[in-house]
């Protein structure tokens, strides 16, 4: 029973990418960095060389994965309590990212820790496209779109405290296989939502944004729908999205157009004595 690391990508998910595809719901986040590194190279989130580490349990099954892209804190996937118990004497840890009850356990041993943010994982079940539905129709964005999309990926990244230094990257990326789109009214963009790639027959929601003056019209709720609407068709088994748990707005818009919430996450980082 023991953690093994690699900074290799292709290595971690041939040992770990049965585990993980076997719950992609709750490991969508490990999912996904993990297909960017494969696809975009080890610096696609920074400079600092990544770690990726999976946990055997006695009976020599996978059941427990991170992956840490320098400088974020490590994400923690579904782990077995053994697993986390024996992270700490295993990797040092300048905090993490990982459903509450694990996030509460390893933060327990550090003397001084801080909460950087609460997520709520949906999934969607039975889609309820808003009634009446705002002015306008979606679209999706194209290169064309590039300048005003970074903008707004910037704009969505400072106000969820995000790094925006990667914009131009998202942006190239989803619009390169169509995963961005904007609703538009009056021939004008009025808002803006986003898919991941497809990883283990999932895909996720991502960067739902709407300018400042453009917001309270049900644009979001529209966008959102629409995205995942497109999602479904297209074959995806599970459309996910992240709600920060501090934005009581988003988190009903979300429920009202049938997402259904699967677990909490908490983001936690280790303080110096």
């Amino acid at each position: 029973m023991t953690w093994t690391f690699t900074q290799n990508v292709a290595v971690f998910l041939d040992a770990a990418g049965a585990s993980l595809a076997a719950r992609p719901a709750e490991n969508t986040l490990v999912l996904t960095v993990t297909a960017t590194l494969r696809d975009s190279g080890p610096h696609a989130y920074g400079s600092g060389v990544p770690v990726l580490g999976w946990w055997r349990g006695a009976d020599g099954e996978v059941a427990g994965t991170l992956v840490r892209t320098p400088p974020f804190v490590p994400i923690l996937g579904t782990a077995a309590p053994e697993a986390v118990e024996a992270l700490p004497d295993a990797l040092p840890l300048p905090g993490i990212n990982a459903e509450r009850g694990a996030a509460a356990a390893l933060a327990s041993g550090w003397p001084r820790h801080r909460v950087d943010g609460e997520q709520r994982l949906y999934r969607l079940g039975t889609l309820v496209p808003p009634s009446p539905a705002p002015a306008g129709t979606p679209r999706t964005a194209t290169t064309a779109d590039r300048a005003l999309l970074i903008d707004w990926i910037r704009a969505f990244g400072a106000e969820t405290g995000q790094s925006g230094d990667h914009a131009e990257r998202i942006v190239d990326d989803r619009t390169a296989h169509r995963g961005l789109t904007l609703w538009e009214a009056g021939g004008v963009p009025v808002s803006l939502a986003g898919v991941s790639r497809e990883v283990a027959g999932t895909v996720r929601v991502m960067s739902v944004y709407t300018p400042p003056e453009h917001r309270g019209r049900g644009y979001a709720a529209a966008v959102t729908a629409r995205v995942s609407h497109v999602a479904r068709e297209e074959g995806a088994r599970e459309v996910l999205l992240f709600t920060d748990l501090a934005n009581p707005t988003s988190n009903g818009v979300y429920r009202r157009i049938g997402y259904e919430p699967v677990g909490d996450r908490v983001l936690i980082t280790a303080e110096p004595e």
